[in-house]
């Protein structure tokens, strides 16, 4: 069907696998709506990773004013370094909540009766490239953010100040901006070490905590289904042939472990049981098949992420540490 084409190589369970043109795919008239809405956020996502790249920080400013406590002119001058920062985290901030918002709209629309998930994901190729391109941003601003200690050290000072001022019963005007309730929120998404991934994880299991009647494998099948989609691709020369730039096949393996973590967050024993859907060794293998400079971080998001599920062997070593560790 159009761009998304039936793949008839290895199955996992009788579980279907499909060819996603990331590259063409094109919204019908059914799709539009929700297209339409979704673009509009993400049309945001390219400007709100070249700002995190571009963000360097107001290290040397604080570190002089915490040195120099009585100067106040070093104090002003840390201050007026950290409160165009601290704007620029509330707008990484509240792109979180809009990018939330939109992967909610779209499980809704990839899981929805009469159709089966897969049915879905072939019938609406346009709303899974972007459920995938919502997934490729999530990776790449994580890789940005775990690269950066200014983010949090920038933030941290704010926050300092801004406790020390209103002892002193004073009030200052970015708090219109960013009052104390923002401060909180935005201080709860900045301590996690992958924080747009945390945001989708938790959309995803309020999603389906709130979607009572909606059978929790409509999800699972969903994630399951997408995570097929890009390790057949990658691991298929004749598919791989088809994109006509090799960011695309960056983009399917950052999609398919964003995937895979939102279906061990959702997942009742997770993504690494024996008896998942997702064919975990498949996955890790196709991985490790390419260069390592291009996969180290998403080794590292499958290695380290607190997954739900732990099966440990003799030797004291979780399953999935044994598949990532192996050459």
């Amino acid at each position: 069907m159009g761009n998304l084409l039936k793949v008839l190589t290895r199955e996992i369970e009788n579980y279907p696998h499909f060819f996603l043109d990331f590259e063409n795919a094109q919204p019908t008239e059914g799709e539009r709506e929700i297209w339409n809405q979704i673009s509009a956020v993400l049309q945001d996502s390219e400007s709100i990773l070249a700002d995190l790249q571009a963000y360097k920080g107001a290290g040397p400013e604080i570190r002089d004013a915490i040195q120099n406590p009585n100067d106040i002119q070093l104090q002003e001058k840390a201050w007026n370094a950290v409160c165009p920062l601290v704007v620029r985290l509330k707008r990484f901030y509240e792109f979180s909540i809009r990018l939330e918002k939109a992967l909610q709209s779209l499980l809704e629309s990839l899981t929805c009766p009469p159709y089966t998930p897969t049915q879905h994901l072939e019938r609406e190729q346009a709303l899974a490239k972007e459920f995938a391109e919502i997934l490729h941003f999530t990776l790449r601003f994580d890789e940005l953010k775990m690269r950066n200690p200014a983010i949090q050290n920038d933030f941290s000072y704010y926050r300092r100040t801004i406790s020390r001022n209103r002892i002193n019963n004073m009030h200052l005007d970015i708090e219109n901006e960013v009052n104390n309730e923002m401060a909180n929120r935005m201080s709860l998404f900045y301590a996690e070490a992958t924080p747009m991934l945390k945001t989708l994880s938790n959309a995803t299991m309020h999603f389906v905590s709130e979607n009572k009647t909606l059978p929790i494998e409509n999800t699972t099948d969903c994630l399951s289904t997408m995570t097929s989609v890009c390790k057949v691709m990658l691991e298929t020369p004749e598919y791989r042939s088809r994109f006509t730039s090799e960011e695309t096949l960056m983009f399917c393996m950052r999609v398919m472990v964003g995937v895979i973590i939102l279906y061990d967050h959702v997942h009742p024993v997770g993504a690494f049981c024996k008896t998942s859907k997702i064919d975990m060794k498949g996955c890790i293998k196709v991985l490790k098949e390419q260069a390592p400079d291009s996969v180290e971080g998403l080794l590292n998001a499958l290695r380290w992420k607190k997954l739900k599920f732990r099966e440990v062997n003799s030797l004291g070593e979780s399953f999935h540490d044994r598949w990532l560790s192996r050459d």
